[in-house]
């Protein structure tokens, strides 16, 4: 039997990959796709076909009681190593006492999913917890940060063996955001469209799958900031006045902030002349993405980066309705790329 742990994404599907199963995998959390993709592998490899029908049963929580779901585990296996219960919905199981007694000793034959989305276990419940963690396997499966999207992007690729460049990466990161089951989706769309003598996803290939403009975006209206290109900046921002769906200040506004943020933070660097310095600094992967916070101290001064940060805290607050009854968003973007470049 595998070792019981309170382990990560990758670690849970090292184990299963391995042939590894415990008796028990509490899986919950805000972020449905890491749930799905650990449940999705044990329903398909667990057992084999032909074992499946007797041996794998799917539960929900508003449908069974906590009794209903012990009884399933303590069953035995028919004619195989093991049997298979998932539990769906499992936040919405009321009263856990028979869960927990089961979890203190559950069935080495049995392996137990429990699918509890949208939340967590309460943490009051430490016999619960305790249990769980001793049992098998407790997961928490945490939303992504918007600074975590690239990363994830590119080892989903790089695992399928595709390669794409940090623009295409920052489109698409930009235009889907964090719902990882959508952009998952979008990916394995853009992997089908590639032709298999070329694995490449490039900026063409996004605006043609994913429709958003490579030439007009949050990402390019980012660059054109950071190199103080006037004419450049107010062209993507007319052409979101006029395509409103192709980008607003909703969706461009974490980005410069998160850039803005990290330009200040380069300032206080001990060796910011150094591009290996700053991105080291920045706490970046490579030396080549710091480029742009080098550019941007060459073209902003400290002062104007803090002056900027309190403005773009204003507009984001405008924009939610705070002391601005009437200022249309398009206006609100506007005011603050004036402010930003002049």
């Amino acid at each position: 039997m595998a070792e019981a742990k309170n382990a990560t994404y990758e670690g849970i599907m090292r184990d299963l990959q391995a042939g590894k199963y415990l008796p028990l995998y509490y899986l919950m959390g805000d972020e449905p796709y890491y749930i799905d993709k650990i449940t999705d592998y044990i329903a398909e490899h667990a057992l084999q076909p032909e074992e499946r029908d007797f041996n794998q049963t799917v539960m929900f929580g508003s449908d069974v009681n906590a009794s209903q779901v012990v009884d399933a585990a303590r069953r035995y296996p028919m004619m195989a190593e093991r049997q298979v219960l998932i539990v769906k919905e499992a936040q919405n199981i009321k009263q856990t006492d028979a869960l927990e007694k089961y979890f203190q000793n559950p069935m080495a034959s049995t392996v137990l999913v429990m699918c509890h989305k949208n939340g967590t276990v309460d943490g009051r419940k430490q016999k619960y917890v305790k249990a769980i963690r001793e049992a098998g396997v407790l997961f928490e499966s945490k939303k992504l940060k918007d600074a975590q999207l690239p990363s994830f992007i590119e080892n989903y690729l790089q695992q399928r063996n595709v390669s794409i460049d940090d623009k295409s990466t920052q489109l698409i990161a930009e235009s889907i955001g964090a719902d990882l089951s959508r952009l998952s989706g979008e990916l394995e769309k853009m992997i089908i469209s590639l032709p298999k003598d070329n694995l490449k996803v490039t900026p063409e290939v996004v605006e043609e799958q994913i429709g958003v403009s490579k030439d007009f975006n949050g990402f390019e209206l980012r660059d054109a900031i950071v190199r103080r290109d006037v004419f450049k900046a107010n062209q993507i921002v007319k052409y979101f006045d006029n395509n409103p769906k192709a980008g607003s200040i909703y969706s461009f506004l974490p980005l410069l902030f998160n850039y803005f943020q990290n330009l200040m933070i380069a300032f206080y660097s001990p060796n910011r002349q150094s591009q290996e310095a700053v991105a080291q600094w920045l706490e970046m992967k490579s030396p080549w993405l710091a480029k742009d916070y080098m550019v941007g101290m060459r073209n902003y001064s400290a002062m104007k980066v803090m002056q900027i940060i309190d403005k773009m805290r204003e507009i984001d607050a405008k924009s939610k309705g705070l002391d601005n009854p009437n200022t249309p968003s398009g206006e609100l973007m506007k005011e603050l790329i004036f402010y930003i470049l002049h």
